[in-house]
């Protein structure tokens, strides 16, 4: 069995970090997103790895390299255009070859990994197998329709009027059927091969499509907010670890992992938390929820449920929350500007004015 890992898109919904870095690879906890995804695939004990790349592939190929430090052979497929998750296994169609596979999006994150799930498979052999979760508003993702057996009966690809809140997760497996199923499909409204339509084709085929529903965390890394959740979630299974400089003025409480090389000085660090190599933190505050990538630097600042990447500096700002900070970015305070409050007020009003 082999493993597709989708690594190509161009990550619009993380703007500005993705104009200068692959979606794939900020970080979460101080590892790239597409990392945790490899690790499960090689803990599902499945070596062989085509990951499909496109105008960040050689950010992702030096990432990532020959896949041996994950115990993987990888190999690396040129995709032109992001034109669909089924366009992608189009591409991959020579690497494939026919074997079964699982089709992985390197932008999701699933907590517990894919073992069981390949194991299942590999048992039963359906035609194709989909991971399906509940979500609040099933509109922005593909959405599964079962029967009251539990069968899927359909399939729908962002649809306006969703007929059940089971949305798939960015983790497919699939027999050799697919690859006629994708070459049947037509370009949807989007302009895309969309996968949904390929496993639809099966289904209407009466081919055995078959659906697992997980109840654990499951999150889409596409936009700031699920990036912040997701380093929330896993930083909860941070371990204490010490391993830089901590000096007497300075106290972590908590899951606090300092990492060799930083250096904390009159600092309050509360977990759980992650400071990077080569890091300095000094006379600041930083929160629960926080990763600080390496070779950073927080003077007199406050931080809290925020990433920020590598050979970044704030300095002096106050308190900044609910953030995600790229490579070497410097945020320092304004120019000292006079500041004044217009107000019009009617009767009996009540103002609380914070200066």
């Amino acid at each position: 069995m082999k493993a597709l890992v989708l690594s190509g898109g161009s990550g619009t919904r993380l703007r500005p970090i993705t104009h200068t870095s692959a979606k794939q690879l900020v970080p979460v906890a101080n590892k790239p997103v597409l990392f945790y995804g490899l690790e499960s695939i090689a803990e599902a004990g499945i070596t062989e790895v085509g990951i499909v790349v496109g105008d960040t592939a050689a950010e992702i190929e030096e990432a990532v390299g020959d896949g041996s430090k994950f115990g993987l052979d990888v190999t690396y497929i040129p995709q032109e255009r992001p034109l669909g998750l089924a366009h992608a296994v189009l591409v991959a169609r020579d690497f494939l070859g026919d074997d079964d596979f699982v089709m992985y999006l390197g932008d999701n994150f699933v907590v517990g990994g894919i073992r069981s799930l390949v194991e299942e498979f590999r048992a039963n052999r359906p035609d194709a197998q989909i991971l399906l979760t509940r979500v609040p508003d099933p509109r922005a993702f593909g959405v599964a329709e079962l029967d009251a057996s539990g069968q899927v009966i359909g399939l729908e690809e962002k649809p306006e009027h969703p007929k059940s809140d089971l949305a798939l997760v960015g983790v497919y497996l699939f027999t050799p059927a697919v690859h006629a199923a994708v070459r049947a499909v037509q370009p949807s409204w989007r302009g895309e091969l969309e996968i949904t339509h390929a496993i639809q084709h099966l289904i209407d085929a009466r081919a055995d499509v078959r659906s697992t529903v997980i109840g654990g965390y499951w999150k889409d890394t596409g936009n700031v907010g699920d990036m912040l959740e997701v380093n929330r979630t896993v930083l909860e299974r941070l371990e204490r670890r010490i391993d830089g400089e901590v000096d007497d003025t300075s106290e972590t409480v908590g899951r606090v992992v300092v990492e060799e090389g930083a250096k904390i000085t009159n600092s309050r660090i509360v977990g759980p938390a992650v400071i990077g190599a080569g890091t300095v933190v000094g006379d600041s505050y930083i929160g629960p929820y926080t990763s600080i990538a390496e070779n950073c630097r927080i003077v007199d600042s406050e931080l809290e449920f925020s990433i920020v990447l590598r050979d970044s500096s704030i300095t002096g700002v106050g308190r900044i929350e609910s953030s995600l900070i790229g490579r070497h970015v410097e945020v320092t305070p304004a120019a000292g500007v006079p500041s004044a409050h217009r107000l019009v007020l009617g009767d009996h009003s009540k103002v609380q004015i914070r200066s």
